[in-house]
């Protein structure tokens, strides 16, 4: 029998709610474990048990953190305590009332991860930073979502493909006890008649407004409000002669309350955390067969307006009551026929018993990585459809369909499947459109010194392209210096620029040694800006521990504090001391001292060389290039098309709609990590193990379209204390990107679990607006024409430490079995988008050559 195990932002002993409903009855089939949030103690951290109903244990935390709620400062207290509560081995029913918990999955063996949704908690006052985010990787990883109402249901019925409305249900004998009006609660004994009452928590759900416009209008009225005060100001609650609070009442004192009530209030204010919710009180109030008055709550007008009155002011509301007040016998008598029709078909016990059997029947859960499920690749158990079980062969699958997978098809064959997950090609070199602007997946850009791919940019564009010299620029300390920082400190302050000559100083002469070598050469990728390391000339012998070692040695403290570790921190979301250092080139260069000093004596002249011009679709974003493989491919695309699960043994490919496709040869630009969950349990435990050490960092694109020329800059680094790291300006990479007169950039945030959004939706885009108006980038009577985002939550891999030897485990075993690793996140390398073009064509050429063996074999 599985363990559930709860956590829950609600303590047991509070309201007696949905959770202590479903919970209690789920106990006689599973033991509970119910999580708490921690309290504060100052003494060792413990974990308190207490056993409020059968099979039900309350776990509450004790640690000397203060921080309130699963905060990230409590995480590293909690997982080894969440790790002992279950018996040791058993995999367990993970159960969430609250997302923010879900950092601790990681230390229970989940068999099945369940959300029940009771309410949108990113609506209620000062709701945590990562609450979004996390909700998102929840509804990721999730097997089952129980939405608690019907707006909810509509709300999340898009964002899972296993949602299930269970709206609130009701224990019809306890509150049946009601009807022996006879029955007294001893605090409103003395309260004269009549009596309007409610109970539940006053919180910013509750408008203390209405309520004293109600007891205003009628001062014989008395108004009995019953529940604990939450997270509003007591100051704002009304006070009147008729208004009497109760305070906190238990669960079992609730139908000695109606008893004596004459009318049911729901004083709900109307506002973004009413916006979802589906009040247990309304089918309470229902069973004990009193008249209901309540504001316009989506969830109570609709199904119970014929039962419930509804009223959208004050005055509509105390007209509403005093109608209640003055029912006619017939008037109760339909209105309790319908009542009880209502209460008649539903129950928490019928509620949790389709809880159950949908538990039951689940299929076990396959570990899904925590990212959009648009991106999911590995919940092939139960998404494959085993009744399409026919499997066409294909010489070659390609999977992925963004540069690097077009380029392995362009390459290969007519006897050819390329399979990507989205509505187009491209992966994350996709455009969009939003009226009249064209907004790119982050920003892109055509450089090579490769003259295969210059002449594949030829083929592919023709002369739908735009080439030009580029302008990149950092902003800091409210100034804009040419890329790289380093090699033009010019207009800084001078405190600035002495602190970066003299580090410069200092690292070259305390790391030279007398050892020189011949500089090697690094790629600038350009849009990144994160491997540059110009502005040197020689490099010594010997070896650095991290990037941020390598960062102080090559620039020395002044540049290492005003620009590359702020501006390094922010896009890698680490500490930079956890990342290693293969990706910038071997060897340790020198500052070119000359050079730096230069650019801080006078203005740098534009940038020359190979990379200082770069090209870009005229028209169409960066998707033209990838449109631009289309005419070229022989063999078949399918779109829509999300593989779930590759038996590499079996050389088979399944994709979520059920399609099988066996292969000779399969080339993968999925994420590694993907690939290996969508391998499953085929693939041994260290491989597994070392798929998920490998870690990555996710990008969070908002873009802005204005009425006005903003820059004549490309891209912008931002090292401060803007939310973005960079602004590619699209508006300026192709006039084709804006409509006339206007002007289109993309803002780039990074985060990770390390780094979390700090807020997501709408609120993303008014803070990126905000630090835009901040850096000069929207001004004063600019009018926004456009904002939306994108998300790419497989962006940058991230050189840690054990990444090289995570990579080499999973490339080990994944060699015998014919398939082919390319691309950036494939391989889980540092790929620029033309490297991504060269390791599509050698992915193509592995195939060939391959197959001109087994050739050459069977003729001999």
């Amino acid at each position: 029998m599985s363990t559930i195990v709860v956590f829950s932002h609600l303590r047991w002993d509070f309201v007696f709610q949905r959770p202590q409903h479903l919970l209690s009855r789920l106990a006689q089939h599973y033991p509970v474990l119910f999580v708490e949030e921690p309290v504060h103690d100052d003494g060792a951290p413990f974990m308190e048990r207490s056993s409020p109903a059968p099979n039900v244990t309350v776990c509450r935390a004790h640690t000397p953190i203060q921080a309130a709620g699963f905060h990230d400062e409590q995480l590293r207290l909690l997982q080894p305590m969440v790790a002992q509560l279950a018996p040791p081995g058993e995999e367990v029913v993970a159960w969430f009332y609250t997302p923010m918990a879900l950092p601790l999955l990681q230390s229970l063996r989940p068999a099945l991860v369940v959300y029940d949704c009771m309410d949108e908690l990113a609506s209620f006052r000062n709701p945590p930073k990562q609450l979004l985010q996390r909700e998102s990787a929840l509804l990721s990883i999730a097997d089952l979502v129980f939405a608690g109402g019907p707006s909810l249901y509509e709300a999340k019925r898009n964002r899972h493909p296993n949602v299930h409305c269970f709206s609130s249900s009701v224990d019809v004998v306890h509150f049946q006890q009601a009807l022996d009006r006879t029955r007294t609660h001893p605090q409103q004994d003395a309260i004269p008649r009549p009596r309007l009452g409610f109970y539940g928590v006053l919180d910013e759900r509750f408008d203390p407004d209405l309520v004293g416009a109600v007891a205003d209008a009628h001062p014989e009225w008395q108004v009995v409000l019953a529940g604990p005060v939450v997270k509003i100001d007591p100051e704002r609650l009304p006070r009147r002669p008729n208004i009497h609070y109760l305070g906190q009442q238990p669960y079992s004192a609730l139908p000695d309350l109606l008893a004596g009530w004459d009318v049911c209030l729901m004083p709900f204010a109307i506002n973004e955390a009413t916006k979802f919710i589906s009040p247990t009180k309304v089918l309470e109030y229902m069973a004990a067969q009193l008249p209901i008055v309540s504001t316009p709550i989506a969830d109570v007008a609709n199904p119970y307006g014929h039962v419930v009155a509804i009223a959208s002011t004050a005055d509509e509301f105390v007209a509403a009551c005093e109608a209640a007040l003055a029912q006619t016998p017939e008037q109760r008598r339909h209105m309790v026929d319908a009542m009880q029709a209502v209460v008649a078909a539903t129950s928490w016990d019928n509620t949790a018993a389709r809880m159950r059997e949908l538990i039951d029947t689940a299929p076990p859960h396959t570990d899904r990585r925590a990212t959009p499920r648009s991106l999911d690749a590995a919940d092939a158990g139960s998404k494959v459809n085993p009744l399409r079980a026919h499997e066409p062969h294909v010489g070659a699958i390609v999977i992925g369909g963004g540069p690097t997978g077009l380029s392995a098809a362009y390459h290969l064959g007519a006897d050819t499947l390329l399979l990507d997950r989205n509505e187009s090609i491209g992966g994350w070199c996709r455009s969009i459109e939003d009226n009249g602007f064209t907004f790119d997946y982050a920003g892109h850009i055509m450089f090579s010194n490769d003259p295969y791919v210059l002449k594949m940019y030829e083929v592919l564009l023709g002369d739908n392209v735009h080439w030009q010299n580029r302008e990149a620029w950092v902003y800091s300390k409210g100034v804009y210096t040419r890329y790289p920082f380093q090699g033009a400190l010019y207009g800084l302050p001078p405190k600035v620029v002495t602190e970066c000559i003299m580090g410069a100083i200092e690292a070259r002469y305390e790391s030279a040694e007398g050892k020189t070598a011949a500089a090697q050469a690094v790629d600038d990728c350009c849009a990144d800006g994160t491997t540059d390391v110009c502005n040197t000339d020689r490099s010594v012998k010997g070896e650095v521990k991290n990037f941020e070692q390598f960062i102080y040695k090559v620039w020395g403290k002044g540049i290492a504090k005003h620009f590359a570790i702020p501006y390094n921190r922010k896009i890698w979301t680490v500490p930079l001391s956890e990342m290693e250092t293969s990706w910038l080139g071997g060897r340790v260069p020198l500052p070119n001292l000359e050079e730096i000093i230069q650019g801080a004596l006078e203005p740098s002249p534009k940038p020359l060389g190979p990379n200082a011009r770069f090209g870009y679709p005229l028209k169409g974003g960066f998707q033209a290039l990838m449109n631009g493989f289309l005419p070229h491919i022989k063999g078949k695309i399918e779109l829509n098309a999300d593989v779930v699960q590759v038996l590499p043994r079996e050389h088979i490919v399944a994709l979520r709609d059920g399609r099988r496709f066996r292969y000779d040869d399969l080339i993968s630009t999925m994420p590694l990590p993907e690939l290996i969950k969508a391998i499953g349990n085929e693939a041994p435990e260290e491989v597994r193990a070392a798929a998920k050490g490998l870690r990555h960092v996710s990008i969070r694109c908002v873009n802005i379209g204005i009425d006005r020329v903003a820059t004549d800059k490309h891209w912008i680094y931002y090292p401060e204390d803007t939310i973005f790291h960079r602004i590619f300006v699209q508006g300026n990479a192709s006039p084709g990107c804006n409509p006339p007169g206007c002007f289109g950039f993309t803002c780039e945030i990074s985060y990770s679990p390390y780094k979390p959004l700090p807020v997501d939706g709408e609120a993303l885009i008014e803070h990126i607006i905000q630090d835009c108006r901040k850096v000069g980038m929207i001004q004063d009577g600019d009018t926004i024409l456009a904002a939306n985002q994108v998300d790419m939550p497989y962006a940058y891999v991230l050189y840690d430490h054990a990444r090289a030897r995570n990579v080499e485990t999973c490339k080990a075993w994944l060699k015998q079995f014919d398939i082919t690793l390319v691309g950036r996140y494939s391989e889980w390398e540092y790929y620029n988008s033309d490297h991504a073009l060269l390791a599509g064509k050698r992915g193509a050429d592995i195939v060939h050559a391959k197959r001109a063996r087994a050739q050459k074999a069977s003729s001999e």
